[in-house]
């Protein structure tokens, strides 16, 4: 099942995906650097020059990507682990980093579930206002997200 969105409230944006793994395994996927590496690069023409986590409470964790070309700037996403459940449950606050601005905080919940033999991923981001939701889709990232969950689906 491809990446389905949808708007709720003034400041909700509600992400769900299947993937064919167990829970356990998608879990790690988002909160071990060595295997975010794997399915976060290459997509889209970018490719990763940093990433480090911490999946603890209190810990960070931070993700550049560089572009293959002048047309492709750099950018970042970094944040913190408020609160972590595994394999349930990730909390998180997570900004972007842009050329030409960065984001102001955007507070993460994402729940895997055992389903028809793999994992359901949802994902609830809340941001400070509409829009800043609005302005983090105008990004494109709904589309790189799922351009990277279709790497993760090979992992």
């Amino acid at each position: 099942m491809p990446l389905e969105t949808k708007l709720v409230g003034d400041k909700q944006l509600v992400l769900t995906r299947a993937f064919a793994a167990p829970p356990d395994r998608v879990y790690r996927a988002h909160t071990e650097a060595a295997l975010v590496r794997q399915w976060m690069s290459g997509t889209m023409g970018y490719v990763i020059s940093d990433c480090s986590y911490d999946a603890r409470p209190g810990g960070s964790y931070r993700v550049v990507w560089e572009g293959d070309d002048d047309q492709m700037p750099s950018f970042s996403v970094s944040g913190e682990f408020l609160a972590l459940d595994p394999p349930h449950r990730i909390e998180h606050v997570e900004r972007m980093h842009l050329p030409e601005m960065t984001t102001s905080d955007n507070h993460i919940v994402t729940e895997f579930a055992a389903h028809d033999g793999g994992t359901l991923m949802t994902m609830t981001m809340t941001f400070d206002s509409s829009d800043a939701r609005d302005e983090a889709i105008a990004t494109g990232m709904t589309e790189g997200m799922e351009a990277c969950y279709l790497q993760l689906d090979t992992l």
